[in-house]
C-alpha cells in the first residue's frame, strides 16, 4: 500500500482550472505517475480526462427521479443531492489506459483513475470507481506491478478539496477496498533523472511441429517468444555512463545518463533447430529499439535500469498489439510490410491470422518505428508509426489521447530508430538445408583428407617393404662372403 502521494503542483493546478471552468458536473480520466513499492510512495505528473469516441465525457451523473414541479435546469447543486450516483463507461475508460499506456516510456505509467465529483456523488458511487480502477490495471499492467494497489484521487468541488485513496487489486471488490493515503502538491518532473538505452537484439525462435489442434498465429508465437525472453533481458547487468551498476546507490549527476545492457552467452537457437526432429522452421525476430526511463531524486539507480528493462518488453509487445489492432479494424486483405515469395496467403489474411505452419515460404514482417515526443519538463512520451504513416498520425493520436498538442517543429521530435524491427520466417528446409550443406562439405574434406592420407600410407608401404627386403639380402650376401673366406 502507498503511504503518501506527491502530485506535481503545476500540473494539478491546471487540471483544476481546467475543471472548474468546465459545466460538466462530472468527469473521469487517467493518473499518469509511478508508485514505488520500495519507498512506499506515489508520485503523480498528470492528469488526463477521458472522453468517448464521440468527444463527450465518460462520465455522468444519474439524478434521482424528480416532480415535475421541481424540474428545470440541473446545475452542480442538484448533482450534490443524496440519491445522486456516477455513471461511468467502464470499458471505454480501460480501453483508454490500454492506448495510453502504450505511449508511457520507463518510468512513467498509469496509476490510477481520477473523479471530478460532489462528495455526495463520489460516496454512493465506491463500487463503480473500485472496479473502474481494477479495469485500467488490467488493461495498463506492465511487467513491474509488485503494487496490488493503484490510486483513485477525488477532486471534489464542492467543498474544493483534492483526496487520495489506495485501492486494493482484489477479486471482490468490497466497502474495504478503499483506504485513505497522504496526499500533497510539490515539484515532482523537475527533479527526474533521464536514461537512455540504445538495445540491439536478435532472436531466433524455432518453430516446433503442430501437436495440438489449435493453430498458432505469428503474432502469438512472438508473443510467447518475448515473453520467454523476458528472464534472460531480466538478468542482464547494466552499464551507465561507462560504469557496472553493482548497488542502489542515488543518481547525483546531472544530465542525460546512456545505459548498456550486457547480456550473458545464450545457445544459438538457429543451430539448436538443426538438431530437433519436431522443428518445422525457424523465427529470426531482429532489430534495434530506443528506450526512455525517468528517475525520481529519491529512487536508486537500479530502479532506472527496471525501468528500461520494462519498457524495453512492452515497446516490443506494444507494437504487436498495433499490428492486431489495425487487422482487426479492416478485416479485409492488408499489407503491413509482409512479403511471401509465390504465395498469395499474406494478401488474403490479416497479420494476426497468419499460422505458422501453414506458411511454406519465407515471410517476412516490418514493425511499427517508435518515435518520441517533448511532454512536460524535459520528459517525453513516445508513439509508433507505420512505414507509411506520417508525423501527422503523431499529432492526433497526442490530442485524442492525451489531451495535448504535438509540436509543430519536427525536429523536436526524436526518431533514434532508424530501421524498423523485422521479422522474418524461415521453413525447415532453409534452415536445414545450409546447415547439412555445411556439414556434409566439411565431411567431404574429412574423407578427402583421409583417403589423401590412406593413400600416401598404402604408397609408402610398398616401397618400405622394397627396401626392407634389398636390406635383408645384402645382408645375407654379405654374412654369406664372411663364411666363405673362412672356409
Amino acid at each position: 500500500m502507498v503511504k503518501a502521494v506527491v502530485g506535481e503542483e503545476s500540473q494539478l493546478q491546471l487540471a483544476e482550472d481546467r475543471l472548474s471552468r468546465s459545466s460538466e458536473p462530472a468527469q473521469v480520466g487517467l493518473v499518469i505517475g509511478k508508485l514505488n513499492s520500495a519507498l512506499d510512495r506515489g508520485f503523480v505528473f498528470d492528469l488526463v480526462p477521458t472522453q468517448n469516441d464521440a468527444g463527450q465525457p465518460a462520465c455522468s451523473v444519474l439524478e434521482p427521479a424528480k416532480d415535475n414541479k421541481k424540474k428545470g435546469s440541473k446545475s452542480k447543486s442538484q448533482t450534490s443531492d443524496s440519491s445522486s450516483n456516477l455513471v461511468i463507461d467502464k470499458d471505454w475508460v480501460a480501453e483508454h489506459a490500454r492506448q495510453v499506456s502504450r505511449m508511457m516510456v520507463g518510468g512513467i505509467k498509469v496509476v490510477g483513475i481520477y473523479v471530478w465529483a460532489s462528495e455526495a456523488a463520489f460516496k454512493n458511487s465506491t463500487m463503480v470507481l473500485c472496479q473502474t480502477v481494477k479495469g485500467v490495471a488490467e488493461a495498463a499492467s506492465t511487467l513491474e506491478d509488485d503494487l496490488d494497489v493503484r490510486l483513485l484521487i477525488h477532486i471534489c468541488y464542492s467543498p474544493r478539496r483534492w483526496t487520495c485513496r489506495n485501492c486494493t487489486l482484489s477479486s471482490n471488490i468490497t466497502s474495504s477496498s478503499l483506504r485513505p493515503c497522504d496526499f500533497k502538491m510539490g515539484r515532482v518532473l523537475t527533479s527526474l533523472q533521464t536514461f537512455k538505452c540504445l538495445y540491439n537484439f536478435d532472436l531466433r525462435l524455432p518453430i516446433y511441429q503442430e501437436k495440438t489442434s489449435k493453430s498458432e498465429t505469428l503474432v502469438d508465437f512472438l508473443c510467447n517468444g518475448i515473453s520467454n525472453y523476458v528472464k534472460e533481458l531480466q538478468g542482464a547487468k547494466a552499464v551507465i555512463d561507462g560504469n557496472l551498476v553493482v548497488n542502489d546507490e542515488a543518481c547525483t549527476t546531472e544530465g542525460l545518463h546512456e545505459v548498456e545492457l550486457l547480456l550473458p552467452f545464450m545457445k544459438d537457437m538457429y543451430i539448436e533447430a538443426c538438431s530437433q526432429k519436431d522443428v518445422v522452421g525457424v523465427v529470426n525476430f531482429t532489430g534495434s529499439l530506443c528506450s526512455f526511463s525517468f528517475l525520481n531524486s529519491k529512487e536508486p539507480i537500479s530502479q532506472a535500469v527496471a525501468d528500461i528493462k520494462d519498457d524495453i518488453i512492452r515497446s516490443l509487445r506494444s507494437r504487436l498489439d498495433i499490428i492486431c489492432d489495425e487487422a482487426d479494424e479492416d478485416p479485409g486483405p492488408i499489407d503491413n510490410g509482409i512479403k511471401e515469395a509465390g504465395n498469395d496467403l499474406a494478401s488474403e489474411k490479416p497479420v494476426s491470422q497468419l499460422v505458422l505452419h501453414s506458411l511454406r515460404k519465407n515471410c517476412n514482417l516490418s514493425l511499427p518505428r517508435r518515435v518520441f515526443v517533448p511532454w512536460l519538463a524535459g520528459t517525453y512520451i513516445c508513439d509508433y508509426l507505420q512505414p507509411s504513416e506520417t508525423l501527422e498520425v503523431l499529432k492526433d493520436h497526442c490530442v485524442e489521447l492525451m489531451s495535448m498538442e504535438a509540436p509543430n517543429d519536427a525536429s523536436k521530435i526524436l526518431e533514434p530508430e532508424e530501421e524498423a524491427i523485422r521479422v522474418s520466417t524461415r521453413s525447415f528446409w532453409d534452415v536445414v538445408i545450409p546447415y547439412c550443406s555445411t556439414s556434409s562439405s566439411t565431411q567431404e574434406k574429412n574423407i578427402e583428407i583421409t583417403g589423401k592420407e590412406n593413400s600416401q600410407k598404402t604408397s609408402k608401404s610398398p616401397s618400405l617393404y622394397f627396401v626392407a627386403a634389398v636390406i635383408i639380402l645384402l645382408l645375407s650376401v654379405l654374412v654369406g662372403f664372411v663364411f666363405v673366406r673362412k672356409s
